[in-house]
Protein backbone atom coordinates (compact mmCIF):
# COMPACT_ATOMS: atom_id res chain seq x y z
CA UNK A 1 0.00 0.00 0.00
CA UNK A 2 1.34 3.46 -0.71
CA UNK A 3 -0.11 6.73 -0.44
CA UNK A 4 -0.54 6.89 -4.49
CA UNK A 5 -2.51 3.39 -4.33
CA UNK A 6 -5.02 4.98 -1.62
CA UNK A 7 -5.73 7.99 -3.44
CA UNK A 8 -6.34 6.21 -6.42
CA UNK A 9 -9.22 4.28 -3.65
CA UNK A 10 -10.19 7.44 -2.69
CA UNK A 11 -10.60 9.03 -6.09
CA UNK A 12 -12.99 6.01 -6.95
CA UNK A 13 -15.17 6.87 -4.02
CA UNK A 14 -15.62 10.32 -4.31
CA UNK A 15 -16.60 9.81 -7.45
CA UNK A 16 -19.11 7.62 -6.87
CA UNK A 17 -20.13 9.84 -3.83
CA UNK A 18 -20.06 12.67 -6.13
CA UNK A 19 -22.47 10.95 -8.91
CA UNK A 20 -25.11 10.08 -5.83
CA UNK A 21 -25.05 13.82 -4.56
CA UNK A 22 -25.73 15.27 -8.32
CA UNK A 23 -25.55 18.78 -6.82
CA UNK A 24 -27.47 18.02 -3.42
CA UNK A 25 -25.84 19.02 -0.20
CA UNK A 26 -24.34 16.00 2.15
CA UNK A 27 -27.34 14.83 4.13
CA UNK A 28 -28.76 11.71 6.34
CA UNK A 29 -29.77 10.01 2.42
CA UNK A 30 -26.01 10.27 1.83
CA UNK A 31 -25.31 8.79 4.98
CA UNK A 32 -28.00 5.66 3.93
CA UNK A 33 -27.05 5.64 0.46
CA UNK A 34 -23.07 4.88 2.27
CA UNK A 35 -23.70 2.40 4.60
CA UNK A 36 -25.97 0.32 2.07
CA UNK A 37 -23.10 0.35 -0.58
CA UNK A 38 -20.01 0.54 1.17
CA UNK A 39 -21.03 0.06 4.94
CA UNK A 40 -19.33 -2.60 7.40
CA UNK A 41 -19.47 -6.25 6.10
CA UNK A 42 -18.63 -4.73 2.52
CA UNK A 43 -15.62 -5.10 -0.12
CA UNK A 44 -15.52 -1.25 -0.34
CA UNK A 45 -15.31 -0.95 3.92
CA UNK A 46 -12.75 -3.67 3.91
CA UNK A 47 -10.40 -2.02 1.56
CA UNK A 48 -10.39 1.43 3.38
CA UNK A 49 -9.86 -0.46 6.61
CA UNK A 50 -7.37 -2.28 5.33
CA UNK A 51 -5.42 0.50 3.12
CA UNK A 52 -5.67 2.95 6.38
CA UNK A 53 -4.40 0.31 8.87
CA UNK A 54 -0.96 0.13 6.37
CA UNK A 55 -0.81 3.57 6.18
CA UNK A 56 -0.47 3.94 9.82
CA UNK A 57 1.94 1.34 10.20
CA UNK A 58 4.31 2.51 7.56
CA UNK A 59 3.85 5.89 9.28
CA UNK A 60 2.55 8.01 5.84
CA UNK A 61 -1.03 7.94 7.60
CA UNK A 62 -1.70 9.34 11.19
CA UNK A 63 1.98 10.92 11.09
CA UNK A 64 1.26 13.71 13.52
CA UNK A 65 0.25 13.93 17.46
CA UNK A 66 -1.44 16.18 19.66
CA UNK A 67 -3.64 15.63 22.74
CA UNK A 68 -4.00 12.22 22.62
CA UNK A 69 -4.59 12.16 18.90
CA UNK A 70 -2.54 11.01 15.72
CA UNK A 71 -3.99 12.17 13.11
CA UNK A 72 -2.96 13.83 9.45
CA UNK A 73 -4.37 15.16 5.92
CA UNK A 74 -3.27 13.11 3.68
CA UNK A 75 -4.57 14.97 0.62
CA UNK A 76 -5.92 18.25 0.13
CA UNK A 77 -8.70 19.07 -1.56
CA UNK A 78 -8.25 18.43 -5.73
CA UNK A 79 -9.93 17.52 -9.08
CA UNK A 80 -9.55 13.87 -8.70
CA UNK A 81 -11.03 13.56 -5.81
CA UNK A 82 -13.95 15.42 -6.47
CA UNK A 83 -13.16 18.86 -4.21
CA UNK A 84 -12.53 16.38 -1.38
CA UNK A 85 -9.45 16.63 1.51
CA UNK A 86 -8.52 13.10 3.27
CA UNK A 87 -7.73 13.39 7.02
CA UNK A 88 -7.46 10.46 8.60
CA UNK A 89 -7.02 10.05 12.65
CA UNK A 90 -6.47 7.19 14.82
CA UNK A 91 -8.59 7.66 18.65
CA UNK A 92 -8.80 5.72 21.59
CA UNK A 93 -11.70 6.84 24.16
CA UNK A 94 -11.00 10.42 23.78
CA UNK A 95 -12.90 13.48 22.94
CA UNK A 96 -11.07 15.68 19.96
CA UNK A 97 -11.55 19.06 19.71
CA UNK A 98 -14.76 20.95 18.81
CA UNK A 99 -15.09 21.97 15.30
CA UNK A 100 -18.31 23.26 12.58
CA UNK A 101 -18.66 21.74 8.90
CA UNK A 102 -19.30 24.65 6.70
CA UNK A 103 -19.54 22.07 3.92
CA UNK A 104 -20.68 19.07 5.66
CA UNK A 105 -18.28 15.99 6.48
CA UNK A 106 -18.22 12.39 5.90
CA UNK A 107 -16.48 9.84 7.95
CA UNK A 108 -15.55 6.47 7.57
CA UNK A 109 -15.89 4.99 10.90
CA UNK A 110 -13.46 1.84 11.68
CA UNK A 111 -12.81 0.64 14.69
CA UNK A 112 -9.76 -0.98 15.35
CA UNK A 113 -9.89 -2.37 19.23
CA UNK A 114 -12.89 -3.26 20.97
CA UNK A 115 -16.50 -2.12 20.09
CA UNK A 116 -15.34 1.66 19.35
CA UNK A 117 -17.95 4.06 18.20
CA UNK A 118 -17.24 7.34 17.05
CA UNK A 119 -19.83 10.01 18.13
CA UNK A 120 -22.21 6.95 19.13
CA UNK A 121 -22.05 5.21 15.42
CA UNK A 122 -20.24 1.88 15.00
CA UNK A 123 -18.43 1.07 12.22
CA UNK A 124 -19.42 2.33 9.20
CA UNK A 125 -20.54 5.93 7.06
CA UNK A 126 -21.54 9.10 9.27
CA UNK A 127 -22.49 11.98 6.97
CA UNK A 128 -22.85 15.26 9.05
CA UNK A 129 -24.68 17.86 7.13
CA UNK A 130 -23.31 21.73 6.35
CA UNK A 131 -23.13 24.04 9.19
CA UNK A 132 -23.43 20.94 11.86
CA UNK A 133 -20.84 20.76 14.83
CA UNK A 134 -19.69 18.56 16.89
CA UNK A 135 -16.65 17.13 19.32
CA UNK A 136 -15.43 14.12 18.00
CA UNK A 137 -15.31 11.33 20.21
CA UNK A 138 -14.59 8.04 20.58
CA UNK A 139 -15.75 5.78 22.87
CA UNK A 140 -15.60 1.55 23.92
CA UNK A 141 -11.96 0.84 22.28
CA UNK A 142 -10.04 2.41 19.07
CA UNK A 143 -10.93 3.60 16.00
CA UNK A 144 -9.74 4.75 12.80
CA UNK A 145 -11.85 7.85 11.60
CA UNK A 146 -11.30 8.71 7.81
CA UNK A 147 -12.62 12.11 7.35
CA UNK A 148 -13.66 13.72 3.68
CA UNK A 149 -14.36 17.21 3.69
CA UNK A 150 -15.75 19.29 0.61
CA UNK A 151 -12.97 21.60 0.13
CA UNK A 152 -11.49 20.96 2.38
CA UNK A 153 -13.42 23.43 5.07
CA UNK A 154 -12.81 23.03 8.71
CA UNK A 155 -13.33 25.98 11.35
CA UNK A 156 -12.20 24.53 14.85
CA UNK A 157 -13.80 26.11 17.77
CA UNK A 158 -11.06 28.61 20.03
Amino acid sequence: MTPDTFRAQIAALTSEIAAELAGRPLDAALDAWLNQHHGAGSSRYAELKASCEAGVAAGWLCNREGGGIKYGRIFKPADDLHGFSVDVVDMQDIAGPHHTHPNGEIDLVMPIEGDAQFDGRPAGWVVMPPGSAHRPTVRQGRALVLYLLPQGAIDFTK
